[in-house]
């Protein structure tokens, strides 16, 4: 199986910045589409952004666009995902996600296999 663990989450002011990373315990990490969601307070899961195992351009939903950036180290078996500008909005738990197949629509929880267990990160007003 694959393992996810996201790291980096915590506290931040509006306004301000966040680095998240997810590290995939799987040598054929090349292989494999890789995804962020989150999940915020009495709200159901949500799709942040995503990116293709040849490593093409990222794909965000509309409320972080040009907020978040997403980059993969296939060298290091990592993921990133760099969140500027951070709103109270943004306040969730940030889910690492995976999958190696190229069909499905990244927007939904279905499509992806694997998931870490999450980290929180909340930004105050």
């Amino acid at each position: 199986q694959v393992q996810l663990v996201e790291s980096g989450g915590g506290l931040a002011q509006a306004g301000g910045s966040l680095r998240l990373s997810c590290a995939a315990s799987v040598s054929t990490f090349w292989r494999y589409n890789m995804g962020w969601f989150r999940q915020a307070p009495g709200k159901e899961r949500e799709f942040v952004s995503g990116i293709s195992w040849s490593g093409g351009a990222a794909i965000y939903a509309d409320s972080v666009k040009g907020r978040f950036t997403m980059s993969r180290d296939n060298a290091k078996f990592t993921v990133d995902l760099q969140m500027n500008s951070l709103k109270p909005e943004d306040t969730a738990v940030y889910y690492c996600v995976a999958t190696i197949s190229g069909g499905g629509r990244w927007y939904y929880t279905q499509t992806w296999e694997y998931w870490g267990q999450g980290t929180q990160v909340t930004v105050s007003s």
